[in-house]
């Protein structure tokens, strides 16, 4: 029987040939996100600001400024409603009240009563309550956790294979968080502690393709001496695509799975991460891969000075041998 094969062994695309249109799409695209999430900043969830969330389910879609009128009835602070996942689907954060626990569960109460008054059809999930204190510790060790991640990554790999690729996985790494903040200040998802996973999870898969394509790149520039930087860069992304393509179709194919019909409270993560594929995997053959062109990585960028002098000496004996 035989295999199948997504990706024929003779392909031959050239990819590095759009590096530079995709190297100018990508640092608009890093400087467009970062002036989004500047601007409009992040729906950052109960885990970051403090408060309390609950999710509601309407049988049918309801209009959010009479919803919000019934809710700011109660007097319990300025609530923030919006939909997530499906029209139908709504969540309601509110200040969270004085008087501890039960002060908070009192109020989820009378907000459940409030809602199933106007709207008898209404089905009530998850209710999250999180202190300020709690919220602002979160949102300090997530983004140290986002901060060490990517440095850690970049000295792994400046030790492992040179400088240059430390600094080529860096922008990569900086290009796929970039954008993935600016999906989420752009769409309004609520950005919560499953997005800081959901990020960490993209540095992760990203950081894999990359020291895929990074480890036949250093195959190839010890295998092929007189091949120039810029074939030899194709030709190692071309012989890893057929891992790259399987690994990121089962990924898409599940997350697709998961984005219709897993749980509405992954439903933020899963979109993420949907979109981490595709970058991750962008940035490794277009972010990555050209910075080592503009860095002026070769065949004799990595050999030892001495045996760069005896190879160039060897040559000119060759040279003055032939008659």
């Amino acid at each position: 029987m035989k295999l199948l094969k997504l990706v024929p062994d003779a392909t031959n695309i050239h990819f590095l040939k759009w590096r530079n249109p995709a190297m100018l799409i990508s640092i608009l695209l890093i400087v467009a996100s970062i002036a989004l999430v500047a601007t409009r900043g992040l729906n950052l969830g109960v885990d970051f600001v403090g408060g309390q969330m609950v999710r509601v389910t309407f049988a049918q879609p309801v209009e959010l400024d009479e919803l919000r009128g019934t809710v700011s009835a109660l007097k319990q602070g300025d609530p923030t409603i919006q939909q997530f996942g499906s029209p139908n689907d709504v969540s309601i954060r509110m200040p969270l009240p004085k008087g501890g626990e039960g002060a908070a569960n009192e109020a989820a109460n009378r907000l459940k009563a409030a809602i199933t008054n106007q709207y008898p059809d209404a089905k009530f999930g998850s209710v999250d309550t999180v202190s300020g204190k709690v919220s602002g510790e979160l949102f300090r060790t997530g983004a140290i956790s986002m901060a060490l991640a990517m440095a850690a990554i970049s000295i792994y790999i400046w030790f492992r294979f040179e400088w240059q690729f430390g600094v080529g996985a860096l922008f990569a790494l900086v290009h796929d968080v970039s954008l993935t903040f600016g999906f989420f200040s752009l769409t309004r998802l609520e950005f919560d502690l499953n997005s800081v996973a959901a990020v960490l999870t993209i540095i992760g898969y990203s950081l894999n393709d990359t020291i895929v394509v990074y480890d036949r790149v250093r195959e190839n520039l010890r295998k092929y001496r007189k091949m120039e930087i810029v074939p030899l860069l194709d030709l190692s992304v071309n012989e890893t695509l057929a891992r790259t393509i399987m690994t990121s179709l089962t990924m898409i194919i599940a997350l697709t799975c998961l984005l219709f019909w897993g749980p509405e409270v992954i439903f933020g993560f899963t979109a993420a991460m949907l979109l981490g594929i595709f970058i991750g995997t962008y940035s490794s053959i277009y972010m990555a891969a050209p910075i080592l062109v503009w860095l002026k990585v070769g065949p004799d960028s990595f050999i030892p000075k001495e045996a760069a002098v005896a190879s160039g000496a060897e040559r000119v004996r060759a040279d003055g041998a032939q008659p």
